[in-house]
């Protein structure tokens, strides 16, 4: 497979259309059905079903959607990273990070490291813990923030400072909502939010104590925002970390007794890192260290 034909591909399955995307790559009709056909014969499977005014991507043809847009992006970071000319630091550094309070921190450091180095580029990667372990893996991301408990095994990291605080966010409506502190008792009843992540669990399932099986879990959430919408139906309320972001009529309450969970900044082990990358922890140690 070639990164050009790849391209194409991809160009296909966002427009649906092989007489636009010929024209957005500048390249004939019957090209571009052959290099479609070409590829399809070498994979061996079918990758569109074909209509007159449209094409639609087969099961095989989403899974290869998904891998060619991970290879045209490495193949895209890899070029900036060897584009580099001596006189000035410069590449692209790719960054993934859940919802946290941590990454204020975190964007504050890499404001003043771009100051003194302004032909870097930050990629930043927003996603569940999951997630972006899966794209360090892949070699998609330089660094990942994730959220303690978290397996560090394969891992070097760096413990931000900033500790990220429990509690829920709840509509203004909500009597939960005059409480200065949330205890397990004030949840019983009350549909809940919680988080998916498997880690999380058992930390959610100790605060309560004995009135976990009391509570009634209305759904799970990987991030925030979109079960915030659900908060401000009045769906239920959400178990989740305190965060800068304001939303129209809901407040956070903290739980009681505290509960506050640390994060870390973490890459691969026994990697040898992009000349960026590596500038970027010796600028983010020499920070905490201070």
């Amino acid at each position: 497979m070639e990164l050009r034909v790849l391209n194409y591909f991809l160009m296909v399955a966002r427009e649906s259309n092989i007489t636009k995307a010929a024209a957005l790559l500048h390249v004939t009709q019957p090209t571009l059905s052959r290099q479609l056909q070409q590829l399809e014969d070498e994979l061996g499977v079918k990758l569109f079903e074909r209509s007159n005014h449209r094409i639609i991507l087969t099961e095989d043809g989403m899974l290869l959607q998904r891998r060619a847009q991970e290879i045209v992006s490495l193949a895209d970071k890899t070029r900036h990273e060897f584009s580099r000319g001596d006189e000035q630091l410069s590449g692209d550094i790719a960054i993934g990070s859940g919802e946290l309070n941590s990454f204020t921190h975190l964007s504050g450091l890499l404001s003043s490291f771009r100051l003194h180095h302004p032909a870097v580029r930050f990629d930043i990667h927003s996603g569940d813990a999951d997630d972006i372990r899966e794209r360090i893996e892949k070699g998609l991301l330089d660094l990942g923030l994730l959220l303690e408990p978290v397996d560090i095994g394969k891992y070097e990291f760096l413990r931000l400072p900033a500790k990220e605080v429990w509690g829920i966010l709840v509509h203004n409506d909500s009597d939960l909502a005059k409480l200065k502190t949330i205890a397990p008792q004030d949840l019983v009843g009350q549909p809940l939010f919680i988080p998916n992540r498997a880690a999380l669990q058992s930390p959610i399932s100790n605060w309560f104590g004995g009135l976990y099986d009391s509570v009634e879990i209305a759904g799970g959430y990987n991030l925030i925002y979109n079960i915030a919408i659900m908060v401000q139906r009045k769906m239920g309320v959400a178990f989740c970390l305190k965060l800068d972001t304001v939303y129209e009529n809901l407040s956070f309450v903290p739980l009681f007794p505290q509960t506050q969970s640390t994060s870390l900044l973490v890459w691969k082990k026994s990697l040898m890192q992009p000349r960026a990358t590596s500038a970027l922890l010796d600028h983010l140690r020499n920070a905490f260290k201070a």
